[in-house]
C-alpha cells in the first residue's frame, strides 16, 4: 500500500483550510483538484482540534468509495450523526441491519411501475403551477422559491394525499432552520451540547418539534383508519398508506417512529433535490434559446393533443431528459458526499487511513477535464446513449451509486421531465439573472434569485 503523504493545500498556519472550506467548499474542491490531483488531503481547524479530510475526485476513486469498497466507507461522520439526531434513523442515515430491513420494506414502493403511478399527482401539481404562473402580473418568477414550493407540494401530495396542506407550511419553515443547524454542527471543530439553551439550539428544537408534530398527527390518523393492520384502506393509495401497510417476508413492518423517520427523509430528499434540478434546468434553458426550442419542439410533438403529460411520455422525451441530465451534471443537488473509512485502504493509488473522513464531490467530478470536454458548457447531447455508454459509470453520479444509491432516482426523473414538459408547452421564457452564485448546505443552493421572464404561449 502506498506510504507517501497525500498532497493538499497547507492553508493558514493556525486554521489550515478552514476559511476556504467554510466560505466556498465547492470552489476549494475545484481548485484542489486542479492543483493537487484526484485525491487531496485538507486540514482544517486550530491546533489540537484540527481535522483532516480526504477528497476523492476521479470517477475511478469515486467508484471505489461508493461501490467497490462500500463496506469500508460508512455514514459515520459528524454530519450524518447530526442528520440522525435531527431527522431520525430513516433510509438516508440508517446502517447495517436497520438499513437492510428498511430497504427491503421500502424498495417495492419505488419500482418503476409503482412510481409511474405517481404521475397523476405530478400532473395535478404541474397544472396548478402553470395556472399560478399564468397569473403573475409582470411575468417574472424566481424559480428558486417556485420550484421548492412545487416540489414540496408534489412530494407531500404523494406522501399524504388529502393531508397535503397540513405538512407544507411546517416543512417550508422548519427544514431550512434544521438544515443550516445540521451543516454548522456537522463541520464545527467543537459542538456544544444540544441541551444548552442557546438561541440556535432553541430554534432548531422548535423546528424539529414542529416537523415531528405534523408527521405524528398524520400517521396517527392513518393508524386510526386501520391502515397497517390490513392495508386495505382507500388511504393506502398515498405513499404513507403504502409504507404503513408494507410487510416483510416474516410479517415485520415499520412502527410509528420509523414511519416518521422515513417520511421526514422523503420530504427532505424528495423536494430539495428535485427543486434544485428543476431550478437550474429552467435557468439553463432560459439562457440557451437553441436548446430550449429543440426541447419545446419535442414536447409539442408528443403533447400535440393538449393533454397532461403522463408516465408513458417519458420515453418519448429523450432530448428533454438529456437537458435534465446535463443540468444535474452542472448543478448536482449533492455537491459533496461524505463517508468515513473503517480500515486502512487504497483509493485511486493513495493510502487512506482508518477513521478518515472521505468526501467525494459530484460538483468536481462532473467537471473533470479528463472526462468532460469543455466542461463548463451546457450541452445536453453529452447524454446521447452512445456517449453515455462510452463514459465511465461514475463520471456522472447525481444519485450516488453502489448499495446506497438513491432509491428515488426514477421518481425524481419522472417528476422533473413531466413538469418541465408542462412548463415548456405553456410558456416561453428568458433569463433575468444570467449569473447565479451557488453554495453547499445539505443540498446545492442558489445564493440569490434565479429569475426568468415568462411569455404565455396560450
Amino acid at each position: 500500500m502506498p506510504t507517501t503523504r497525500i498532497p493538499g493545500p497547507s492553508g493558514l498556519p493556525l486554521i489550515g483550510s478552514m476559511f476556504e472550506l467554510t466560505r466556498d467548499p465547492l470552489r476549494a474542491c475545484l481548485d484542489a483538484q486542479r492543483d493537487y490531483g484526484d485525491v487531496v488531503r485538507f486540514t482544517a481547524g486550530p491546533p489540537g482540534l484540527r481535522a483532516e479530510f480526504y477528497m476523492v475526485f476521479s470517477p475511478e476513486g469515486v467508484q471505489q468509495v461508493l461501490a467497490g469498497q462500500a463496506a469500508n466507507f460508512r455514514k459515520e461522520s459528524a454530519l450524518y450523526e447530526e442528520l440522525r439526531i435531527s431527522l431520525g434513523n430513516g433510509l438516508l442515515t440508517a446502517q447495517d441491519g436497520d438499513y437492510q430491513r428498511q430497504r427491503r420494506l421500502i424498495q417495492p414502493l419505488f419500482t418503476r411501475r409503482r412510481v409511474d403511478g405517481y404521475a397523476g399527482a405530478i400532473g395535478i401539481e404541474s397544472q396548478a403551477l402553470v395556472e399560478r404562473w399564468s397569473a403573475v402580473p409582470d411575468g417574472v418568477v424566481d424559480t428558486v422559491g417556485e420550484m421548492s414550493r412545487f416540489a414540496l407540494r408534489t412530494v407531500a401530495r404523494i406522501l399524504f394525499g388529502t393531508d397535503v396542506e397540513a405538512a407544507i407550511e411546517a416543512v417550508r419553515t422548519s427544514f431550512p432552520v434544521l438544515g443550516e443547524y445540521i451543516m454548522d454542527r456537522g463541520f464545527a471543530p467543537v459542538r456544544i451540547p444540544r441541551q444548552w439553551p442557546t438561541p440556535t439550539n432553541r430554534r432548531a428544537l422548535t423546528a424539529q418539534t414542529e416537523l415531528y408534530r405534523v408527521c405524528d398527527e398524520i400517521i396517527a390518523r392513518r393508524r386510526a383508519q386501520g391502515v397497517g393492520e390490513a392495508g386495505t384502506s382507500d388511504e393506502a393509495v398515498d405513499l404513507l398508506g403504502l409504507l404503513a401497510a408494507a410487510r416483510g417476508e416474516h410479517g415485520e413492518q415499520l412502527n410509528a417512529s420509523e414511519l416518521r423517520d422515513q417520511v421526514l427523509v422523503f420530504l427532505l430528499a424528495g423536494h430539495e433535490t428535485t427543486a434544485t434540478s428543476l431550478t437550474f434546468a429552467l435557468h439553463l434553458l432560459a439562457l440557451h434559446p437553441g436548446q430550449r426550442e429543440r426541447a419545446r419542439a419535442e414536447v409539442d410533438a408528443v403533447l400535440a393533443d393538449g393533454r397532461t403529460p403522463v408516465a408513458a411520455d417519458l420515453e418519448a422525451l429523450p432530448y428533454l431528459t438529456r437537458v435534465l441530465k446535463e443540468a444535474m451534471r452542472l448543478y448536482p443537488a449533492a455537491g459533496l458526499v461524505g463517508r468515513r473509512a473503517v480500515a486502512d485502504c487504497e483509493i485511486d493509488g493513495q493510502r487512506i487511513p482508518a477513521g478518515a473522513d472521505v468526501i467525494v464531490s459530484p460538483w468536481v467530478t462532473h467537471r473533470h477535464p479528463e472526462h468532460w470536454e469543455n466542461p463548463a458548457d451546457f450541452d445536453p447531447d453529452r447524454f446521447t446513449p452512445e456517449r453515455e455508454a462510452a463514459r465511465h459509470r461514475y463520471a456522472w453520479y447525481p444519485f450516488g451509486g453502489g448499495p446506497r444509491a438513491c432509491i428515488g432516482q426514477h421518481f425524481s426523473m419522472l417528476e422533473s421531465v413531466l413538469s418541465l414538459a408542462a412548463l415548456l408547452r405553456a410558456f416561453d421564457f428568458e433569463a433575468v439573472d444570467t449569473e447565479v452564485p451557488v453554495g453547499q448546505t445539505l443540498t446545492l443552493q442558489a445564493e440569490g434569485p434565479v429569475r426568468i421572464r415568462l411569455t404565455n404561449r396560450q
